[in-house]
């Protein structure tokens, strides 16, 4: 599937399901969110961009906090369900931007803080995106990223990506922890913090985030069930009467800089 495909895709995906996560109580609330907002030790001059905003919580979060946020999405539909929740909170200071996370519309150095949170899966190319953020945000400037990540063995990375690939076709790679530190370290940032968060996804909401088609998940469902022990104790995969309540996956946050050169 080339670049252009799977970007319609994402459009196409989120588009259709754009209030989904908006009201999603894992992109709402959570542990990571709180953190993110800790560690940025913002002082409320600053001028911050939050990539690929999706239901527009991390700009809502930092809007009260910050000078002004600039939400960047490239599906127009998710913007306006952004716009309509922060606009609902009462923020002024945020601006929505349609674009592309791997070719930011704006100027070098022109942001303080960057962040992005549980989006990066869905990008084909994900070294662009990283560069892009190095690129715009200024010297001795932050960037906060979360996302969810694949475990470092082979067959689990597998596993997790074929999942989430099979409930959502705009879903590109969940990356692991690994990639993710020497990607951001190649990009030119210095690592300074990172944190680990377990993600508990019950079965039947995930699956409606992305209304997948029944057959769709009844299919998905089997994969899960038949595969092997060591999945099934990996993922604390929770199967009832034959159907499959829950498993867990992970996120990272990692906080990095950018040196003065």
């Amino acid at each position: 599937m080339t670049e252009d495909n799977t970007k319609a895709n994402v459009q196409a995906q989120f588009g259709k399901n754009a209030r989904n996560y908006v009201t999603s109580n894992t992109h709402a609330k959570g542990q990571d969110l709180q953190k993110l907002l800790e560690i940025s030790q913002v002082k409320g001059i600053e001028k911050c961009l939050d990539i690929a905003t999706g239901g527009g919580h991390v700009a809502n979060a930092l809007a009260p906090v910050v000078k002004e946020v600039a939400a960047l999405d490239l599906t127009t539909e998710i913007l306006h369900a952004a716009k309509g929740f922060i606009d609902s909170n009462g923020h002024t200071n945020v601006m929505f931007v349609q674009g592309d996370a791997e070719r930011l519309p704006f100027d070098d150095s022109s942001f303080d803080v960057v962040t992005c949170r549980i989006a990066a899966h869905h990008f084909p190319n994900v070294f662009a995106f990283i560069n892009e953020a190095f690129r715009v945000v200024k010297a001795e400037g932050t960037l906060l990223f979360i996302d969810n990540v694949a475990p470092e063995r082979d067959d689990f990375d597998s596993f997790y990506n074929k999942i989430e690939k099979d409930r959502d076709p705009s879903h590109y790679r969940a990356w692991k922890k690994s990639e993710w530190y020497k990607m951001i370290e190649d990009a030119g940032f210095e690592i300074e913090e990172s944190y680990r968060f377990r993600k508990h996804f019950q079965f039947n909401i995930w699956c409606q985030m992305m209304n997948l088609e029944p057959k769709k998940k009844e299919i998905l469902a089997e994969y899960m069930i038949n595969s092997s022990y060591e999945l099934h104790d990996k993922f604390r995969l929770k199967i009832n009467d034959g159907k499959v309540e829950s498993f867990m996956g992970e996120s990272i946050l990692i906080k990095a800089i950018k040196p003065q050169m």
